[in-house]
């Protein structure tokens, strides 16, 4: 047995306590586990009850970090535990934090998908595909995903598609129209829209199409493609120019009439 000869707060942490037994330095406890084991001086431990006081104490630490890494957002279990394990914390102490955080409603992994849901489908405009993704990465189970999902329905899933495709429209407007058309299906499957609902926003999708400007980005197209096959016979500078042009997306009749125009100004200089 041995004796608890002072107990003194700790400098820089004051609900925090080093215990001494015998006259020397044992080990720091929280305030709680002071209390939990009525710590006092002149008590007496045994070995076994020294182990109890330690192995809680390392709980209670661990339990005051994970406290304090919630504090800032919702956190998932997967998270916490990675948290915990980067502090050197024993696998069984972050299962016993988990456990008592679940039981408090302070770690809830559907609760979390329920929100990082509704958060993506009214701020971002990401699709069920991508958002499946980033829940799965964080360690939420494919049933707690669906359950949240059921929050993201499929009119503001079409909604929200609808959005990117005319944000994608605008951004690639400098592209001939079946290539910017091209971009803009791309753009909405990288953002995991499904096929469904990428058709349903797409028929209601309209883009402006500006004659004049489309013309202009043919000419300037059809010019450089001209100049690049130049030492090639004509026949072949034709085709490769034709070609080059529809690998852009631009028609290929129209492609056609612009380089000629261009042959025809040459023959005329």
């Amino acid at each position: 047995m041995k004796t608890i000869t002072a107990i003194e707060v700790q400098k820089h942490h004051a609900h925090r306590f080093n215990v001494y037994l015998d006259g020397q330095y044992a080990f720091p406890v929280s305030e709680q586990v002071l209390v939990d084991f009525t710590l006092h001086k002149g008590k007496e431990l045994d070995a076994n009850q020294i182990k109890q006081i330690t192995a809680a104490d390392a709980a209670s630490r661990a339990y005051s970090q994970a406290l304090d890494y919630l504090s800032h957002q919702l956190r998932t279990t997967k998270e916490v535990r990675a948290a915990l394990r980067k502090r050197d914390v024993p696998p069984e102490v972050i299962e016993t934090v988990c456990t008592r955080l679940k039981e408090q409603h302070l770690l809830d992994d559907q609760e979390y998908a329920n929100s990082y849901v509704r958060t993506v489908a009214r701020t971002e405009l990401k699709g069920p595909r991508v958002i499946r993704q980033k829940l799965q990465q964080r360690g939420i189970t494919v049933p707690a995903i669906e359950q949240a999902l059921t929050q993201f329905p499929p009119e503001q899933q079409v909604a929200n598609a609808l959005t990117l495709a005319q944000k994608l429209a605008r951004r690639y407007r400098n592209k001939p129209t079946r290539l910017r058309q091209t971009k803009v299906k791309q753009g909405l499957l990288t953002a995991g829209f499904e096929g469904d609902t990428i058709t349903q926003a797409l028929a209601q999708f309209s883009p402006e199409v500006d004659e004049e400007h489309e013309a202009a980005l043919l000419q300037a197209a059809a010019a450089k493609v001209w100049r690049r096959y130049a030492r090639f016979d004509q026949r072949t500078r034709m085709q490769k120019a034709k070609q080059a042009l529809y690998r852009q997306g631009f028609p290929l009749d129209e492609s056609t009439f612009a380089l000629e125009d261009l042959a025809a100004a040459e023959e005329d200089e």
